[in-house]
This record gives structure tokens, sequence and C-alpha cells, in this order.
């Protein structure tokens, strides 16, 4: 499946809701899959002026309401954002809204600065999540969960009404660690990994998840893989992202064979991350996706 991301991490300027919306209704009638926001609530670098963020989910569910097909994805959520048990109504309600199309995806969190700028927990951030996804996982698939952890504590709850789906919209979990990985296996539908550039760029990660649903005794066909990929355009930004070491670049045939050869590793979704995020360049992956589908 392919996947288009709405996620303005390095984009410096301001993108307001109705261009977000905009994106997501051109991508859906453009053929793409997946639309995935981003969750931040700031960047704040040493000698940068800081720069918001609109709030992921109050956007997600706006586009859960203006789009008809595209499924909707977080990628990935920040856990200590959120009380675990809160967010499973979240995502069930925005599940409802959309008819069955969002992706719940979370993480442990990484941006320092904006924890402490919210007053938000920065310590034992896997910790966290690993208690999260005891609550979170329960109360999206079977409507009820009785927890008490260190973190968090869910006692005698019941996410009710159910939403569309009888197993509530998947839990995927992003994370490059072994932990996390090993968190992804015990209790995701899905793992999101990245940043890659061509197929072979990503070669190295299947090992890992094999490892670890051998450890936690998972049968491994049974946990979708996905991939955040970097698409770069050196004639339209000149200076190589520093967040990927060989970001994918191409003419559009050989973006399209690039996503032919995620497929064939068995890759789930393929999320872009555009440089620069333009219209020129969303463009040109519209015409790489045409490309894939015709084969």
């Amino acid at each position: 499946m392919l996947v288009f991301t709405a996620d303005d991490r390095y984009d410096r300027s301001v993108r307001h809701y109705d261009s977000i919306r905009a994106i997501a209704l051109g991508a859906e009638a453009d053929g793409f899959d997946s639309v995935w926001l981003a969750d931040h609530l700031l960047y704040r670098n040493p000698g940068e002026p800081t720069r918001g963020v609109w709030e992921n989910w109050t956007v997600l569910s706006a586009l859960a309401e203006a789009t008809r097909r595209v499924e909707i994805g977080t990628l990935v959520l920040c856990n200590s954002m959120r009380n675990p048990a809160v967010l499973a109504k979240m995502a069930t309600a925005a599940d409802e809204v959309s008819h069955g199309r969002v992706i719940l995806g979370i993480g442990a969190g990484w941006n320092e600065p904006e924890y402490k700028a919210f007053g938000l927990p920065f310590d034992h951030r896997v910790d966290r999540l690993e208690e999260a996804l005891q609550i979170i996982g329960p109360l999206l698939r079977e409507g009820h969960v009785d927890f008490e952890g260190k973190y968090y504590s869910a006692r005698d709850c019941d996410n009710l009404p159910r939403g569309p789906r009888p197993k509530g919209p998947p839990l995927m979990v992003g994370g490059e660690g072994p932990r996390l990985i090993r968190l992804a296996a015990r209790y995701a539908d899905a793992w999101n990994t990245g940043y890659f550039g061509k197929p072979e760029t990503m070669s190295d990660r299947f090992g890992k998840i094999d490892e670890a649903c051998h450890d936690v005794g998972r049968d491994r066909g049974t946990i979708g893989v996905t991939a955040f990929i970097c698409l770069w355009f050196p004639d339209l930004v000149a200076k190589k992202p520093t967040f990927v070491e060989h970001p994918l670049t191409g003419t559009a045939e050989e973006i399209a064979e690039a996503m032919r050869g995620y497929g064939r590793l068995g890759v789930q979704h393929i999320m872009f991350q555009l440089e620069p995020y333009t219209q020129e360049s969303r463009q040109r992956l519209t015409d790489a996706l045409k490309v894939y589908r015709r084969g």
C-alpha cells in the first residue's frame, strides 16, 4: 500500500488547516492510500526561532470528516503527551467519524524541549510506552481493560460505544531501539521504521523485527512492517537532508521502481517525507504513483 504524509516537521513555513485539508483531498483524488500526520507541539533548536505545530489529533479528526477513502494515520503519537485510556477512546471516536479508516501509530517520543515547555514527563519514556500499550491494546480490541502500573492505571475501564471495526483501529508502534521493536512485536499490529531511500537501505531492519518476534513468541507473519522514506529532489533544494544518509532521488520511473521494490520486500505501507515539501515535489510523487499504478 502506498501512502502520503502531510508532515511539516522540516517545513519552516506555517501550513494552515485549509492547506492541510487541500493536500489531503488532493492526495485522495490522486490515488494515494493514506494521509499521515506527525505529532509535535513545538520545535525548538538552539539559535533558531521556536516553531509551532498544530495539535495532531484535532487535525486528524477534522480530516476524518473531510476525506472519504484514504486511511488516516499518526506517524507517530508521542505516548506521554496523552493518557493512554483516553487516547484509546479518542482513536475509537475518530475511527467512527472516518467509518473505519484510522491507524493509531504511537511511539516513545524524543523531542525534549516540547516536553519541558508543556510540563510533560520526559523520563522513562519506553517504560511509560510499555504500560500504555497494555492499556490501549485491550481497550481497542476487546473494549475493556483492568490495569494498574507504575505510571498509568485503568481500573475496570470500558471503551464504549464500540467503533465500526470489531477489533478497533490497527495499532502501530514506531521505533528503532531493540526494546521498542520488541514492544511492537509484543503489542502492535504493525511496526514503523525509517528513514530510508532505495529499498536496499532497509534490508537490515527485517532481521531486527524477525528477532523481536522470535523473542516474544510471535509469528512474524502476523505483524505488518511499514517504512518511512525520504524523497529528495536536489534540483528543488540543493542541501541534502541531514536526517537520512541515503535519501531516495530520481525520475518518476525510478521512484515507481523503488515503490515496487518495497512491495517485493513485503512492506505494508511506505510513507514519504518530501524534501522540499512543495506543490512541485508533491506533483512529482503523484507522477511516480501513476507510473507505479500502471505496473
